[in-house]
């Protein structure tokens, strides 16, 4: 922890004298602030502003801007709530900014005025969000914290949309996502639960409440930012948003000074920094990468316009009998979507799940006796020209029905 003090010491040492509330490119500090750390290493706290609390938080985080929205519609001032980039505790992943948020995310907020619960940094946007509301109840909108349609908004889309946002602009690496194992699926479930969400707005009112700005207004409208932004980068083929969410998204963007601010924040860096500089879809699977391969007859045989002998479906994988077979027993099994993965050449993590299920299927064929396999099988991927690979859609031989000989 010794090294930790140093690093933040460091850190105070280079941080410049001007800033204003909301972001800024620097933290303005008093020549008196102490620079504080607990005994215990897992919950070290550092005072970078004489503010009664530190946000942690950077523009373009759509769960920051739900918490950042509350600041800005209830007007708090930088000394109740100072806003600061986690670079100051050395980034997300730094051990002491992990000691405050102990997954590493934003955004995440150190208490350093006593409060009564004896807490002294909160983590996870909703919680932060309602401990402001709470500590700031006599100022500005209440933001209606205990609305029930707005908690449903706020669940809804807490479970169901921010734990698989990153289908919209994280590598391959970084997936699964919740229950998705690929971008695809997981952005037809981004989609569908935004209609969901849809069908929970009142019918009545600018906000998706009523006329009086909520929970759920801060919560969805920054996420919204990057599905009208993102999802376009996908499919342009319909509109981002349902029709009923546009409409107040829209109007939000357009009537509400707050909301405006937001939605510049993120986009500001979506566009010169994502974007422009690192032009992060160029490489993301189904925005800047797309499967442009030619259709195969295995496209024929999964539509069933050519007949094939089927030994095993589902919804993912197609399993049926070779007509050139090389053994008794030659089973291929084929992913019903090729996805890009025309050859296991192109494999990435986006084809983890769907390799696992055809490796499975061919095991579960090379038991079944009654399809001529005995004491086991072989199991082949063919790949390329050189791999005597025929059709340009992976696809899983299972040989069997008699020894084989050695390879090679």
């Amino acid at each position: 922890m010794k090294s930790g003090v140093l690093q933040l010491v460091a850190f105070l040492s280079i941080i410049g004298n001007s800033s204003v509330f909301g972001f800024s490119t620097a933290t303005s500090l008093s020549p008196t602030m102490s620079l504080t750390m607990s005994s215990s290493s897992s919950n070290s706290e550092s005072v970078l502003s004489n503010s009664d609390h530190i946000l942690f938080d950077l523009p373009v985080s759509n769960n920051g801007a739900r918490v950042r929205a509350i600041l800005y519609h209830k007007q708090l001032s930088q000394q109740q709530v100072d806003i600061i980039s986690p670079m100051k505790l050395g980034g997300l992943k730094s051990d002491e900014y992990m000691a405050v948020s102990p997954q590493g995310l934003m955004p995440a907020l150190i208490i350093q005025k006593e409060h009564e619960s004896g807490m002294k940094h909160l983590s996870e946007s909703d919680t932060i969000a309602r401990f402001l509301l709470a500590e700031y109840s006599g100022v500005g909108p209440s933001f209606q914290p205990d609305n029930p349609r707005s908690n449903q908004i706020c669940r809804w889309h807490d479970v169901y949309l921010t734990t698989i946002q990153g289908c919209l602009y994280k590598p391959a690496s970084r997936f699964p996502l919740g229950d998705y194992a690929d971008r695809k699926s997981a952005i037809a479930a981004f989609k569908k639960n935004l209609k969901v969400i849809e069908g929970f707005m009142s019918d009545e009112g600018m906000y998706l409440c009523n006329n009086e700005v909520s929970l759920a207004d801060a919560a969805l409208f920054p996420t919204c930012i990057f599905a009208n932004y993102m999802l376009p980068k996908f499919d342009d083929s319909e509109p981002p948003l349902p029709p009923k969410l546009n409409a107040w998204f829209d109007n939000l963007r357009n009537n509400d000074a707050v909301f405006s601010k937001i939605h510049d924040e993120i986009m500001g860096t979506l566009v010169t920094s994502w974007e422009e500089k690192n032009h992060r879809w160029d490489v993301i699977w189904l925005a800047g990468q797309r499967d442009l391969a030619p259709g195969t007859i295995f496209d024929k045989i999964i539509a069933k316009e050519i007949p094939a002998t089927i030994v095993k479906e589902d919804d993912h994988i197609l399993a049926f009998k070779d007509i050139n077979p090389v053994a008794p027993a030659h089973i291929l099994v084929i992913p019903k979507d090729r996805n890009g993965l025309t050859q296991i050449r192109k494999a990435s993590a986006e084809h983890t799940d769907i390799l696992g299920r055809l490796l499975v299927a061919a095991g579960e064929i090379a038991n079944d006796s009654d399809l001529g396999f005995g004491d086991g099988a072989r199991i082949v991927i063919n790949d390329g020209n050189d791999g005597g690979q025929e059709v340009y859609h992976i696809h899983v031989h299972v040989l069997g029905g008699r020894k084989l000989g050695a390879m090679g």
